[in-house]
């Protein structure tokens, strides 16, 4: 039983580490723009900082550890790792930090990755919704959700996915780092909709027809954890997406604006 909990705690610190570089490496980057003169705005480093946090709630602490067994606390992870987490990365701007601290062979290699074709297709708005959202309908509707409340490793595997999926449909809605093959906001505004919907109709599916195993009240209250939960932080990001697409209009009307005094004068 003392070497059972020792090893869980053993690979529970191993899990804490990818987290802890990731607030090591912005806190470097901040740091760096100091050093040079420039200022790094302050939300960025604490939405960055959250995002990490609630990110690890589903690899480390209570909360994964009660995920493996109870489908309630599974919904309050998939709501904060998978949709919570990725709006508070997003909005920290961690490439942009990143090409404004790396010298410059490595920034110009982040570049180019960034433009490289396997990106832009996973970064697409249209494939990143089938990653985010499609994912969690394999996860629900396949025997895959039972498997990995066994199988430590294959938990993991699955948690990383729905991060990481959760983080590249974030950033393809609502983007705030430099991207050279951004969609246009009536696209990214349809594919959003669309993905919510989807989402929506996979929680009210979870308390109709829920996983093997799943009770009918942990039914309910999972299903609307992620219901409820998973609508505020849509509701988040079509205000970012409106907002950022009404600074955009704006821009472009004072470009006009001052191309027609151009012509005039």
């Amino acid at each position: 039983m003392h070497a059972h909990a020792s090893a869980s705690t053993s690979f529970e610190l191993i899990l804490a580490v990818p987290f802890l570089a990731a607030l090591l490496g912005y806190a470097v980057g901040v740091l760096a723009q100091r050093r040079r003169g420039r200022r790094w705005p302050w939300y960025r480093s604490v939405s960055w900082s959250a995002g990490v946090v609630l990110a690890s709630t589903g690899f480390v602490g209570p909360l994964a550890t009660a995920s493996h067994g109870d489908f309630v606390a599974h919904m309050w992870v998939h709501l904060l790792v998978g949709m919570a987490a990725p709006l508070f990365l997003v909005w920290g701007a961690p490439v942009t930090l990143a090409l404004r601290s790396l010298h410059v062979v490595p920034a110009r290699r982040l570049s180019r990755l960034l433009r490289a074709r396997p990106v832009r297709f996973v970064t697409t708005p249209i494939v990143a919704a089938l990653l985010n959202v499609g994912g969690l309908w394999v996860l629900y509707m396949t025997p895959l959700y039972e498997a990995m409340q066994d199988n430590l490793l294959l938990h993991v595997v699955v948690m990383t996915h729905v991060l990481l999926a959760g983080f590249v449909f974030t950033a393809a809605i609502i983007p705030t780092d430099p991207t050279p093959h951004r969609a246009g906001f009536l696209h990214r505004a349809i594919v959003a909709v669309l993905a919510f919907a989807a989402h929506g109709v996979l929680a009210k599916t979870l308390y109709a027809d829920p996983p093997v195993g799943v009770g009918a009240a942990d039914a309910l209250l999972g299903s609307q954890v992620m219901f409820v939960g998973g609508d505020l932080v849509d509701i988040a990001i079509v205000t970012v997406l409106c907002a950022q697409w009404y600074r955009a209009a704006g821009r472009r009307a004072g470009l006009g604006v001052r191309e027609g005094r151009r012509v005039v004068a």
